[in-house]
């Protein structure tokens, strides 16, 4: 959770995946998993969070939560881009899903 607390953080106000999923009733692995999720199919031409709930089994309402929280969808681009560097977005996220 380090890496996405980090993010979170960089994207303002005192977000962490923990605090996250206490305020969306997810479990912290739900949560990284969302975020991760969301952030790999944000820049897809697809509905963010249908593509994040079909990948992670979390709920579109629950996504919607989590987007809100973060600050948006300008937050999403945003973090979605910090993910997106010199490693790759699509390698970093399938990391973090895969330690599901």
């Amino acid at each position: 959770m380090g890496i996405l607390d980090g993010l979170l953080g960089q994207l303002g106000g005192n977000a962490d995946v923990a605090n996250l999923a206490a305020k969306v009733g997810l479990s912290p692995e739900h949560v990284e998993a969302a975020i991760a999720a969301l952030a790999k199919f944000h820049p897809m031409d697809v509905d963010t969070a249908e593509g994040a709930s079909a990948e992670t089994g979390v709920p579109v309402d629950k996504l919607q939560e989590i987007i809100g929280h973060i600050g948006g969808e300008g937050a999403l681009g945003r973090y979605a881009s910090m993910l997106g560097g010199d490693a790759g977005l699509g390698n970093i996220a399938s990391t973090i899903l895969s330690k599901e």
